[in-house]
């Protein structure tokens, strides 16, 4: 269409293509406002910051008792009783739940049945009452004797000598945890592929050997994370030894509140400390167990707590940087 003479066009509006786009770098992507988790936030840190004010101000504590009892000899004594149960415990009842995953895996019905019956016995009756019937064996069968069934005996022993209070804590959380120990094993050997099975069946490998360097290998995988956990139970629970007669750690601070009554709560504050600690030493070694056989399953291991903290800091000051920069 032509124009009339004289006429002239307007000049166009520019659009919003030809404005000159901001450089990447000042632009900012600002994030999605969360008010609910702020709000969620602020009230947890208001609790935290209550009872942090509580646990230091109130006189009820005692913290100058509390330091007086923490590292005096007699409960060091109590906690290194506490660790030789849970050393010996740890071990023995490993190698039970050892013993006890293969017969329930076994093809005979009675390694099958005695399993699982142990099993299901020891996961339903409390330890408390397994500690006090061996501490009350003695009563039942004061003394032992290996030989033939309604037969003769080749040789018999006390056994009121030989249960002594820390052999009775010993073999009643090994008796435990055996039976917790077995279904972790069990299922860390069923987690290994059929096809490995099957690979080694086909070279003719002899069972044993299939399972001491090939099974069992990868099932560690799966059993070693998992029993590092079981253990933290298996701290707290040597607490239980005290009702046979074994002065533990806690044992030792409640022989001392029935001396000192008006120590009882920093006594059970330093208890309640130790078992902190010592859980929490099990924690970071789970962690790196963890992380150690977590190698060639997943594509990166997972951060250390130090690389973490690193990894926070250098964005830290990467993000000061860009904040300076604008």
């Amino acid at each position: 269409m032509s124009e009339p003479p004289g006429a002239t066009l307007a000049p166009e509006a520019p659009s919003a293509a030809d404005e000159p786009s901001k450089p990447l770098a000042a632009q900012r992507v600002l994030p999605l406002r969360r008010p609910g988790r702020w709000m969620a936030t602020a009230a947890v840190l208001v609790l935290v910051a209550q009872f942090a004010h509580g646990l230091v101000t109130n006189p009820f504590y005692q913290w100058d008792r509390w330091g007086y009892w923490f590292l005096r000899p007699s409960i060091l004594d109590g906690l290194v009783i506490t660790l030789e149960v849970t050393a010996y415990s740890a071990v023995l009842g490993l190698i039970g739940g050892i013993l006890l995953a293969l017969a329930r895996l076994s093809k005979s019905p009675v390694l099958r049945a005695v399993s699982w019956t142990y099993v299901w016995a020891l996961r339903s009756i409390p330890l408390i009452v397994v500690l006090l019937f061996l501490y009350n064996f003695s009563a039942l069968y004061r003394t032992l004797s290996v030989g033939v069934p309604f037969g003769p005996a080749f040789f018999s022993f006390d056994e009121s000598k030989l249960a002594t209070d820390m052999v009775i804590a010993v073999v009643g959380l090994s008796l435990n945890e055996a039976a917790y120990a077995a279904e972790v094993v069990r299922g860390g050997i069923l987690s290994v592929d059929q096809g490995q099975h099957e690979a080694a069946a086909a070279l003719g490998l002899p069972k044993g050997y299939q399972f001491r360097r090939i099974v069992f290998p990868q099932a560690l995988r799966s059993i070693i994370p998992n029993y590092v956990n079981q253990l933290i139970g298996l701290v707290k629970s040597t607490s239980l030894v005290f009702y046979v007669s074994l002065l533990d750690l806690f044992g030792t601070a409640q022989s001392m509140g029935s001396t000192y009554p008006g120590d009882i709560v920093p006594l059970l504050l330093v208890v309640t400390v130790w078992y902190l600690i010592l859980t929490s030493v099990v924690s970071v070694i789970q962690f790196y167990v963890e992380r150690y056989y977590a190698r060639g399953a997943t594509r990166s291991l997972p951060p250390t707590p130090w690389q973490r903290l690193r990894a926070g800091l250098t964005d830290l000051r990467a993000r000061v940087r860009r904040e300076a920069a604008v």
